[in-house]
């Protein structure tokens, strides 16, 4: 999962430094053509190739079954690699950060709306999935600049049980595996939207934690352009205590004009500061 910017141009390739961080230069200079973006690519050209072989002879063939099942294992295991290897060598680029997930949700959801289709799964599963998985795409877009929420140990496993359980369905199996498969995939549910929830409530208190830090520092931008000798240190806690220390700093302020500040400290939330929790590139999927 590439989670960090890269050039404009695509840069020249980083030189691999294994278990480095992700300093600015390094991202900058991550090729679009590196291993972990290759993997992602042929993730995504699998998705349809999987759902033809699925439904290859209508769909019930057990042999074109173990095909589509091998071309989803594939998938899974670029899912993880790519990931891994970005992180390690410092192969982030803006691509990476946007087909990732594309390709993860790609394939999962073209496995549950074509088994689905099939009859073998329950459409209120798929329903219950895809749902989680596209709500929790939008939040992240509404609390991203604010916050990054990592991947937690609830996500991942929510990750291992939806592909293992999909997995099972994709095979032609029967009798006491048949069973196990539904009970895989009742598990499977059970984290998603557990681990939904969570997210939600993670987002939510970011979200608050980001609107917060840019009251303080529109505030502290109104009190400093009127004082500049005003001590930034004892204006943040009046402004978080008051939460309209800006409007109470210009009524002090009598008839002095008040620079139009505040908005531009707001708008500017590049250079507010963002509540990052853990490794960005490490975001829950």
């Amino acid at each position: 999962m590439t989670g960090a910017p890269a050039s404009a141009t695509g840069g020249s390739g980083a030189t691999p430094v294994r278990g480095g961080k992700l300093g600015t230069a390094a991202v900058n200079q991550a090729s679009l053509w590196n291993i972990a973006n290759i993997l992602t690519m042929i993730r995504l050209l699998l998705v349809p190739g999987f759902v033809m072989l699925l439904l290859a002879d209508g769909g019930y063939d057990p042999a074109w079954r173990s095909v589509a099942w091998a071309a989803f294992a594939i998938a899974m295991i670029t899912d993880l690699f790519d990931g891994h290897l970005a992180r390690t060598y410092n192969l982030v680029t803006d691509f990476g950060k946007i087909a990732d997930p594309i390709a993860d949700k790609a394939i999962m959801g073209a496995a549950l709306i074509a088994l689905s289709w099939l009859g073998d799964l329950p459409w209120w599963i798929t329903g219950v999935i895809l749902f989680r998985e596209l709500g929790i795409t939008l939040m992240r877009f509404w609390v991203i600049r604010h916050a990054v929420i990592p991947a937690s140990r609830g996500g991942k496993l929510k990750t291992l049980a939806q592909g293992t359980a999909v997995g099972m369905y994709v095979l032609a199996l029967t009798g006491p595996l048949a069973t196990l498969r539904f009970w895989v995939m009742m598990v499977a549910v059970v984290l998603t939207v557990v681990t939904g929830l969570d997210y939600v409530r993670q987002a939510v208190v970011a979200r608050r934690k980001g609107l917060a830090a840019e009251r303080v520092a529109a505030v502290e931008a109104v009190a400093l352009a009127l004082d500049p000798d005003a001590d930034a240190a004892a204006i943040a806690p009046a402004a978080v205590a008051g939460g309209s220390g800006a409007s109470a700093l210009a009524g002090n302020a009598g008839d002095a004009a008040v620079p139009d500040v505040a908005p531009a400290a707001v708008a500017g939330s590049e250079t507010l500061p963002q509540a990052v929790v853990g490794d960005p590139a490490e975001a829950e999927r």
